[in-house]
């Protein structure tokens, strides 16, 4: 009786914090997690039942239930949504090449929804240099030090926030890190880093028809719908 309890307990709890996600724009599992129990337990009845620190769900299960729902509200809207950002997050890559740039995050597995941001790697012993680089392109950009777990250690990176359509959000680190292999938060296995040449095999595999009309014409279709 009490695995069919923490089952369904999970499952609401998951569906409550991807809607958390989605529609309030929550953006850790931590935090999203947290604040659906919260407002689960703190209802009526509810307020008599109880839970463990283990009957949370997990991110992965959270990040399911937010496709799911992703799916549900925005249909064909998501994919491209998808193409869009692929774009974007390539041709950004393009003009930072100097520096190496990388491709995380759900703009890469396919994950994105509305809210989400392209998370970019990029490597330099100088962040000058980068600056440098980025007010030559003429962006209007912001920075910011972020703490950040890197094989087993708390680091202060900095990150580099400019808006196009979509957030990009650039992560700085030093050139040797382009080695060290970083891990998910969702599901623990390593963060795979998207070179521009592999994005580009991407855009061509599962988006053909949008990436065809885009070489032709130079412009993604209906991006103002972003």
């Amino acid at each position: 009786m009490r695995k069919q309890y923490t089952s369904q307990l999970r499952q609401n709890l998951a569906h409550q914090a991807a809607r958390l996600m989605y529609e309030e724009g929550v953006d850790q599992y931590f935090n999203a997690k947290r604040l659906a129990a919260k407002r689960l337990f703190g209802r009526g009845g509810d307020k008599k039942m109880c839970y463990r620190p283990q009957d949370l769900p997990s991110n992965g299960e959270i990040k399911a239930a937010l496709q799911e729902l992703v799916q549900l509200t925005e249909g064909e809207l998501s994919q491209h949504r998808l193409f869009a950002m692929r774009v974007i997050a390539l041709e950004t890559m393009l003009v930072l090449k100097p520096f190496d740039p990388r491709l995380i995050g759900s703009v890469s597995t396919g994950h994105v929804r509305c809210g989400s941001d392209i998370d970019l790697h990029i490597f330099a012993d100088n962040i000058e240099d980068i600056e440098t680089h980025i007010h030559q392109l003429g962006w209007r950009f912001k920075t910011k030090q972020v703490t950040i777990r890197v094989a087993g250690e708390y680091k202060d990176y900095t990150h580099i926030y400019y808006q196009r359509v979509f957030q990009i959000e650039l992560s700085v680190y030093s050139c040797r890190e382009i080695r060290v292999t970083q891990r998910s938060s969702t599901d623990g296995k390593p963060i795979e880093r998207v070179k521009p040449s592999a994005l580009e095999k991407i855009l061509a595999e599962e988006h053909e028809r949008e990436w065809e009309l885009y070489l032709a014409t130079g412009e993604i279709t209906d991006i103002d719908k972003f």
